[in-house]
């Protein structure tokens, strides 16, 4: 098996891939390689530099291609539906920078309240400043988190050591957190001194409307998509004191590395503004590389964990199923023998996981997961299979 690394990645995860005889391709390809080549790889991993589009997903189609990493959180540029339809997992490396980022989101809160970027830039242009640049003290505020997921749960532990009250919302709750969670964003955004976004996904959430209910001694910082903030509406929000500031290190529109970085919110006095810095840290890149590798290799023993197109069980895809459990021999032909029973009898299987007994030569449990409730007249007909010892099926 052979793996396109296009973004490259960190020595750790190289191993991982050595480990398991994988052979790793770190050459950067532009996008027209990336078309001519990328039929010749089982596998593809990117960070967010690299778009793996349609084109670029069916040529691999064609060729060798069948799975997809995406070694981060977001997976905006992978067409994800592309892959779908040509039958090629895509996976993510979600936990990797999940304090990197949380570590940032804080970051921006002290460097916004206390205008730290300010102070230093009044000072390397050697001009001593100090009662314009007064601030305010996160201890005893209150943090409303918009996404309470791993990043959000993160932040919120962060905080800890600020004494700060912690509300949150998101449409999945999980109860074992130090998150208050309120009805709806707007009780956060009414609520919060500092408002901190963690979406999944790239919609909007925070726009015109939104930013009339939050405080205007408030700050807004956002570490997740560029696309979760209406950056005009910011701008006329910051400039009007409609809200006390803000602290942003993700944009509607990122340029390539050392191009130019076309805002308005760059001309502001009450933003702190950072270049995609989230997930940029040594240890996240370690981190997320190694995690993304071993996704990868787990793949090919049938894990789906992390898989961004896939349920990662059949439980996930609300099917009704009917487990059969069955102690057979192990020896080739014994599923496609099982099998035809079950389809004789138009009993349609969903999984077969199958595992050797230990300490028991030549005999396996296999779980049936089929979708009709399996009759006693089936169990017989298994039974009489030479290679099935038992076969039983409880009632679901």
């Amino acid at each position: 098996m052979k793996i396109l690394l296009n973004d490259g990645m960190d020595d750790e995860g190289l191993e991982v891939f050595k480990k398991a005889g994988i052979e790793s391709d770190t050459k950067k390809k532009d996008i027209g390689e990336l078309i001519r080549d990328i039929g010749n790889f089982d596998g593809l991993v990117v960070r967010s530099a690299t778009k793996v589009t349609r084109e670029v997903i069916e040529t691999g189609a064609r060729g060798k291609l069948i799975i997809i990493g995406r070694a981060g959180v977001g997976y905006d540029n992978v067409d994800v539906e592309a892959a779908s339809e040509n039958g090629i997992i895509v996976k993510y490396a979600p936990h990797g920078n999940t304090n990197a980022t949380a570590e940032h989101a804080l970051g921006l809160m002290l460097a916004i309240s206390r205008n730290i970027p300010q102070s230093h830039y009044s000072l390397v242009n050697g001009i001593w400043r100090k009662k314009i640049f007064e601030g305010n003290e996160l201890s005893r505020k209150t943090l409303g988190i918009i996404g309470c997921g791993r990043v959000g749960q993160r932040l919120s532990q962060l905080v800890i050591g600020f004494d700060m009250d912690v509300i949150g919302y998101d449409p999945i709750q999980k109860p074992d957190t130090r998150i208050k969670y309120m009805g709806s964003i707007d009780d956060v955004l009414k609520n919060a001194d500092y408002v901190s976004i963690h979406a999944n996904g790239k919609n909007r959430v925070i726009g015109e409307r939104e930013l009339c209910f939050m405080k205007r001694s408030a700050y807004l910082i956002t570490t997740s998509r560029g696309g979760n903030v209406d950056e005009l509406a910011l701008y006329n929000a910051l400039l009007n004191g409609q809200i006390a500031g803000a602290g942003l290190d993700v944009y509607s529109d990122e340029p390539k590395e050392g191009q130019e970085f076309l805002s308005n919110l760059r001309v502001l006095p009450n933003v702190v503004m950072t270049s995609h810095l989230g997930a940029s840290t040594e240890e996240a890149q370690r981190k997320t590389s190694k995690e993304m590798a071993e996704s990868i290799v787990a793949c090919l023993h049938g894990d789906y964990v992390n898989a961004v197109n896939l349920e990662e069980t059949v439980k996930g895809e609300r099917e009704l199923t009917y487990p059969i459990f069955i102690q057979n021999k192990d020896v080739p032909g014994a599923f496609q023998n099982i099998s035809k029973v079950l389809a004789d009898y138009g009993i349609n299987v969903r999984e077969i996981p199958s595992r050797r007994f230990k300490n028991t030569d030549g005999y396996v449990s296999t779980t049936y997961l089929v979708h009709e409730q399996p009759g006693p007249h089936v169990l017989k007909a298994l039974e009489a299979l030479p290679i099935v010892k038992r076969a039983r099926a409880p009632v679901v």
